[in-house]
């Protein structure tokens, strides 16, 4: 079961989510630096890179967005979208020109370097299914197994999208009655029609850039996300906040010095160096490029035998650095140096472990090789983008 927490103060909110009693992830967003990844805005087109076939937006906040030739083309794909797309076959100066008026969506956040990615292929979130406006692709979760289950969900999605819409179906979709997906379903389509006609006016007042829509940032991507996943309760100190998600009313709780009540507050530092409980330690360090952890045996000594020592602290590093990850919500590139392994079959063992510490992570993580100097490759991504 989840439980989730939403300590807002005057210069922050932290969003805590535990399972099962233990703190899994955690985010904190600064006052003044909200995240934007989900916001639709009317933008304008400031400036056009032939070479480059992209396109600098003015969006209204602090730095432009960017966006590419492959997010202003139709999708070619339902699975890899325009990632195998030969863009070379457009010209992007023929798509869009310097002053238009255009409607998109944030994919990718900001950082201290660059600013937002954007798209014109808009998505809604639900609990239930994710609303494509401009596709047609109609697919569904792959954790979604039962082959009937499979064809009665794309049923019901089927009879409610009007033409050129398209969706994607959430597990959350699963068992779930007809009219409570198709319910939904129409409230997002509703929804959408009045972000196009919030934009049509905002065209006809010639009031651009503007945001059209809020994604409430890391709070309401953590509470559409974990909605329908064994959600129990959300415990929040703010009850403004109760206001935004009326469908949940009956799993807010109201709570002062929530953060210390579930004693989260005293594990909120994220240290570079974590001790093992077998005497051994890990240490995380972040780059422009990568994640770096490396294992160190520390002052865990075992037995006689170093190989059974060797494999007893890495098999001990790798849950933790599971958990670390996922609590860090670490996206990318993650490199890790184990302590050597001369036994290949050691090293698949610790492969496959870390595969099993993985299946709890709800984002998606990819545990490639052993490299032929012995480091073991992962990739994920962010939970909230980056």
């Amino acid at each position: 079961m989840y439980n989730i927490l939403i300590d807002k103060e005057a210069e922050n909110t932290i969003v805590a989510v535990v399972q099962d009693g233990k703190l899994v992830e955690i985010y904190n967003e600064k006052s003044g630096e909200k995240r934007l990844e989900g916001n639709i805005y009317l933008g304008k087109i400031k400036n056009i890179i032939p070479g480059m076939q992209s396109a600098f937006i003015d969006i209204g906040e602090e730095k432009n967005a960017l966006v590419h030739i492959k997010d202003l083309i139709p999708k070619a794909s339902n699975v890899t979208g325009n990632v195998y797309e030969d863009t070379s076959k457009y010209d992007i100066s023929k798509i869009v020109k310097t002053g238009d008026e255009i409607l998109v969506q944030v994919k990718r956040d900001c950082n201290e370097q660059k600013g937002p990615r954007v798209t014109k292929d808009i998505k809604l979130n639900g609990r239930f299914i994710i609303l494509m406006p401009y596709s047609n692709f109609l697919t569904i979760s792959q954790k979604i197994q039962n082959e009937e289950e499979i064809k009665r969900l794309k049923e019901i999605i089927k009879k409610e999208l009007p033409e050129g819409y398209g969706a994607i179906i959430r597990t959350a979709a699963e068992g779930k009655e007809e009219n409570e997906i198709a319910r939904e379903t129409k409230l997002l389509i509703s929804f959408w029609k009045n972000i196009l006609q919030n934009a049509n006016e905002m065209k006809d007042k010639e009031i651009a850039p503007t945001k059209i829509y809020d994604n409430d940032g890391i709070v309401g991507k953590i509470i559409t996300d974990l909605s329908e996943n064994n959600l129990e309760k959300i415990y929040t100190n703010d009850e403004e906040l109760i206001n935004h998600f009326e469908n949940l009313k009956d799993k807010f709780v109201v709570e002062k010095n929530l953060l210390e009540k579930f004693e989260v507050k005293n594990k909120m530092k994220l240290d570079r160096k974590i001790w093992l409980n077998c005497g051994g330690f890990i240490t995380i360090d972040k780059t422009e490029a990568l994640t770096a952890i490396d294992v160190n045996s520390g002052k865990f000594t075992g037995n006689k035998d170093l190989e059974k020592t060797v494999l007893k602290v890495n098999k001990e590093a790798t849950k933790e650095i599971a958990k670390q990850i996922r609590l860090r919500d670490i996206g990318g590139i993650i490199i890790i140096d184990y302590i050597d392994m001369e036994d290949e079959k050691d090293k698949e063992e610790i492969r496959n472990y870390m595969i099993e510490c993985f299946k709890q992570d709800r984002s998606k993580v990819q545990v490639l090789e052993f490299t032929k100097l012995g480091l073991l490759e992962i990739t994920r991504k962010h939970i909230m983008g980056r």
